[in-house]
């Protein structure tokens, strides 16, 4: 029997950028010697205090159909909180809860794109992009942001991009997979571009919260921008809550009224006593945030302290957020080769991060959200993994050796 045209739109590299990945979890699954730095799950666990929110609240009778579009509390908590960082001010009724930002994402462009449309997307981008952007029927519109540049944002490549058919600038703030956190230089020229074209913006910022160089910046409080912005974001990765699937959008109140109409034949309101924990979350969670960004800091340094030095890599510093891009053209394989060979002869799970657009071409990105000691044991197994590749002297068996003094 024949399916639609859109499960085409919505399948394609990226789709299958996940292979080794979902390999390396079956095989972890099955009690394997494998490492995986290929997922932005984090290492932590939700705090206890959220978690015990839900189970009071499950206690107490909290089953039942809540609002479509959240609960006003969490929406006014949500919109204090992005008020307060932000700089823009806001209300409840600016913001939708939603499945995780990923379901925010694709609840924005149901709401704003249609065939005939164009979006401009800075790449490198976030994997599920493409697909939401081109299940809707528009057209994205990829732009550069090169390796030799430091994966900055090249406003004039955006304003070239720019046609009569162009809808949208979409982008992510720190960015996934580079870690770049765009300058209030690079936004100014974006809210411009915005204004002087009638552009959306849809500005994903869901690692805001682990900023380690540079302070993240808002496009959606500049001047003029308010009414043309809509802001993601999720308490996946700041409140270690991936799995609650808690996200929002903050977003003009008009746009928001058609989200909930979206909401209701997709969602039909998230549980309540998942918005209880996250109510509890946006309350008490500040020193939970610190800690963890913290350590994915520490983690950070350790991995480029361990790897920066191992020839034939090139490091990329990341700003901000869990991932590390590291350029492997030097050891004569291409990325997706890399990836494959380290994950056969080591168990160290890594993704082509080609698969996140053409400018990351020859990168893997590694993942920061393991414990400290497996993403060492993971860093010592891949210096080892790419000595025996580059023919350094004894190194052949040295990443075997890595693993079998790890128990693998």
């Amino acid at each position: 029997m024949r399916v639609s045209k859109l499960t085409s739109r919505i399948s394609g590299p990226s789709a299958r950028a996940w292979d080794i990945h979902y390999r390396a979890v079956e095989a972890r699954r099955q009690g394997k010697d494998v490492i995986v730095l290929s997922v932005g799950d984090p290492s932590f666990d939700t705090a206890p205090a959220v978690t015990r929110r839900a189970i009071d609240a499950l206690l107490a009778g909290d089953t039942h159909y809540t609002e479509i579009i959240g609960r006003t509390h969490l929406r006014a908590a949500v919109a204090a909180d992005h008020a307060r960082r932000t700089g823009q001010p806001v209300g409840p009724e600016h913001v939708a809860i939603l499945s995780g930002a990923q379901n925010a994402l694709f609840g924005a462009a149901l709401c704003l794109f249609e065939a005939g449309d164009e979006v401009i997307v800075p790449e490198p981008m976030y994997l599920t992009y493409p697909a939401v952007i081109e299940s809707t029927g528009a057209r994205i519109v990829t732009v550069p942001s090169l390796a030799q540049d430091g994966f900055r944002l090249n406003p004039r490549t955006v304003v070239e991009a720019v046609t009569g058919r162009t809808k949208a600038i979409m982008f992510a703030t720190p960015n996934n997979p580079t870690g770049v956190i765009y300058s209030s230089v690079e936004l100014d020229c974006l809210a411009e571009l915005a204004r002087e074209r009638d552009l959306w913006v849809i500005s994903d910022e869901v690692y805001r919260r682990f900023c380690f160089d540079a302070a993240p910046v808002s496009i959606a409080a500049r001047a003029g921008m308010a009414e043309r912005t809509i802001t993601i974001s999720s308490l996946s990765k700041s409140h270690a809550m991936s799995g609650w699937r808690v996200g929002w959008m903050v977003a003009p109140t008009h746009v928001i009224s058609h989200v909930e109409n979206l909401a209701l034949c997709m969602l039909y309101g998230l549980p309540g006593f998942i918005q209880e924990a996250a109510t509890e979350a946006l309350a008490k969670g500040e020193s939970d945030i610190e800690r963890m960004r913290t350590a994915y800091q520490r983690r950070r340094d350790e991995a480029l302290d361990m790897l920066s030095s191992v020839p034939g890599l090139i490091c990329i510093r990341p700003q901000a957020g869990m991932f590390m891009l590291v350029d492997v053209r030097g050891t004569g394989l291409s990325a997706g080769a890399f990836a494959t060979r380290l994950y056969e002869d080591t168990g160290v799970a890594v993704l082509d991060a080609g698969t996140f657009g053409p400018s990351a071409a020859g990168h893997v990105r590694i993942s920061f959200a393991v414990d400290d000691w497996l993403l060492a044991e993971g860093c010592r197994r891949i210096a080892g993994f790419v000595a025996g590749l580059t023919g350094a002297p004894g190194a052949a068996q040295t990443a075997k050796t890595a693993r079998s003094q790890s128990g693998g």
